[in-house]
């Protein structure tokens, strides 16, 4: 089987795992079977307890220097309205040249592509070594995948020397964007509270959601910087604000609001909780608020994991990738804290949406950008 062949083939048994968040559905352990075949020793890592327990695996080859790892995810979100799919979600279908599935974007194709492209370049002779972090933990909360398998790797002196994950980082062709950072994510919940009332009466009352408004002005579609050379400007939005008032002649006792600020390198989560909270204090009365940070924001700057990466793509597309740091937030938000990290996979038009499909064309080509990049960063060797 050729080293594409692999890959799509790889996708395809991928996709036929039903490994939805948190279940491994048979994933994580083809993957460890394929690994081991090639000569990885690979580390089955589990991490929670009850159905919280989340299958990870870790797979290196060889020990030498450098130790270049590759970081991906094999669960996936649920298929939703499966009625709406014209291909079984977990069938790995390919039809007029694309292959179908749940996953086969986000992002079981990128795993397949690395896997073939490392067996390639062992099969040649590498210079370094290679390392595979795979989590079943993505979609879900991220408690017990990736982050805690950079602790494990950091702890049993498992560090990589720089590491590529496998998102698919593309918004139209192949080639067309390396993500070399991410932005900070920072939720808010706020409640406030007032004294109902009849509106005829409002003296008497306490209006909540006059305050609530004038608390949401500073996240309300706002930007709240200039952005960086890195970075667009920081964003806020409200999300929901909710009273649960079915009357319009009562004035409600409490009304509450949901916001998120998408934030860059200017600003941390407890600066922008603090400035928050001194503002909630300013306008005053009866509130609380909660608050869950999901990411810290990261930069990668451009350098030799960059420089290889852009190299390997622009050798097989013809195409010069943009650094980006736009989009959500991805584990390489933890694997920044051991090593420099970068993503690249494939096109994400379709990825948890319906009919999730990606061309096989770029499944092949990705894969070649993969082993490219790894005889860059390892060398090879006569085998």
């Amino acid at each position: 089987m050729t080293t594409k062949a692999h890959a799509v083939d790889l996708a395809q048994r991928l996709i036929r795992c039903p490994s939805v968040t948190p279940a491994e559905g048979g994933a994580i352990d083809l993957l460890e079977a394929e690994l081991s075949a090639i000569g990885f020793a690979c580390t089955r890592l589990p991490f929670g307890e009850g159905n919280d327990r989340i299958d990870n695996l870790f797979a290196r080859y060889g020990s030498a220097a450098p130790h270049v790892c590759f970081a991906g995810h094999t669960d996936v979100v649920p298929v939703g309205d499966a009625a709406a799919w014209t291909r079984d979600p977990f069938g790995g279908d390919i039809v007029d040249g694309a292959l179908f599935g749940r996953g086969a974007a986000d992002m079981k194709g990128g795993v397949a592509a690395f896997v073939a492209a490392a067996a390639a370049v062992i099969e040649g002779g590498i210079g370094g070594s290679v390392s595979l972090l795979i989590t079943g933990d993505e979609e879900g909360d991220a408690v017990n995948g990736t982050v805690r398998m950079v602790e494990w790797a950091m702890a049993n002196d498992q560090i990589p020397d720089m590491c590529v994950v496998g998102e698919p980082t593309n918004p139209d062709a192949l080639g067309d964007m390396i993500k070399n950072g991410r932005r900070g994510s920072l939720s808010g919940h706020l409640v406030v509270t007032g004294r109902q009332g009849h509106v005829a009466y409002p003296h008497l009352a306490d209006n909540p959601l006059t305050r609530l408004v004038a608390m949401l002005a500073p996240v309300n579609g706002t930007e709240l910087d200039g952005g960086t050379p890195h970075f667009l400007p920081s964003a806020a939005n409200v999300t929901t604000i909710d009273v649960g008032n079915p009357a319009t002649n009562i004035i409600p006792a409490r009304a509450e609001a949901k916001f998120n600020i998408r934030f860059n390198t200017e600003h941390s989560a407890d600066s922008l909780r603090g400035w928050l909270e001194e503002h909630f204090t300013r306008v005053g009365g009866d509130w609380h608020a909660q608050w869950k940070a999901n990411a810290d924001p990261f930069i990668t700057d451009p350098g030799p994991l960059t420089d290889m990466l852009a190299a390997a793509v622009t050798e097989i597309t013809g195409r010069t990738p943009a650094l980006s740091t736009t989009g959500g937030t991805s584990d390489a938000r933890f694997i920044t804290r051991m090593c420099p990290v970068a993503e690249f996979g494939l096109v994400g038009k379709t990825m948890h949406q319906v009919d999730e499909h990606v061309d096989v064309a770029d499944i092949e080509e990705l894969c070649a950008i993969y082993q490219s990049f790894l005889v860059r960063a390892c060398g090879e060797v006569a085998g």
